[in-house]
């Protein structure tokens, strides 16, 4: 008989989620995101995402535990498209000079298309929601964290210019985000003032930044 392995021995791999799990989930949150958009996180119900998704409750709670864990997960949908998004630009102008560089990537991290308006209004929503509703916070703040720390990797990585002298990856990230947070509270109306606006943080930020 074979002596037994000597050494840790490597714990199986966690059991990926069945197939048919996967897709209910993507659908409710494409119904979610559809509703969101279009009413409003409150005027939403947890029903009326069901409906539209073609699902029950039992689905939807099989896969979320509220109706801000599915908001939350769409958020982290679009960060994480916006993260990738700002990892293919750095590439792109890596032969830039520095403060040219610096300038384009804080702009888009910063610019908010047309088509992304309603984002703009539901996320505007959702904290007022979180500012009103006890026990939220921290969760948002989790979620926040996150996103954060996903963009500091991105400006170790690729960014490192991008972190003044002094401050962390994490810190430069924070003020960037915080700096778009305020672009979005400013800008949802769009036209000339938000278009200036953009230019006026852009240049700043990358000035500091950069």
């Amino acid at each position: 008989m074979n002596p037994p392995p000597s050494g840790p021995v490597a714990e199986p791999p966690a059991p990926r989620p069945p197939r048919r799990r996967v897709h209910t989930r993507a659908r409710l949150l494409a119904a979610a995101g559809e509703l969101f958009l279009t009413v409003g996180f409150a005027r939403t119900s947890i029903e009326d995402v069901c409906a539209a998704a073609g699902y029950t409750r039992g689905a939807f709670y099989s896969n979320f535990g509220s109706k801000e864990d599915l908001l939350l997960a769409l958020f982290d949908e679009q960060a994480a498209g916006r993260i990738a998004q700002l990892e293919e630009l750095a590439a792109a102008c890596e032969a830039l000079a520095p403060r040219e560089r610096a300038r384009r990537l804080v702009e888009a991290l910063l610019r908010v298309e047309p088509a992304e308006t309603g984002w703009i209004l539901l996320f505007l929503e959702f904290r007022l929601v979180v500012a009103r509703t006890e026990g939220l916070a921290e969760r948002v703040a989790a979620h926040d964290r996150e996103v954060s720390a996903a963009l500091a990797g991105v400006l170790t990585r690729a960014l490192p210019e991008l972190v003044p002298p002094g401050a962390t990856a994490g810190q430069a990230a924070a003020v960037m985000l915080a700096a778009r947070e305020g672009l979005l509270a400013r800008t949802a109306a769009g036209g000339t003032v938000a278009e200036d606006l953009l230019d006026a943080t852009a240049a700043v930020l990358s000035g500091v930044l950069g």
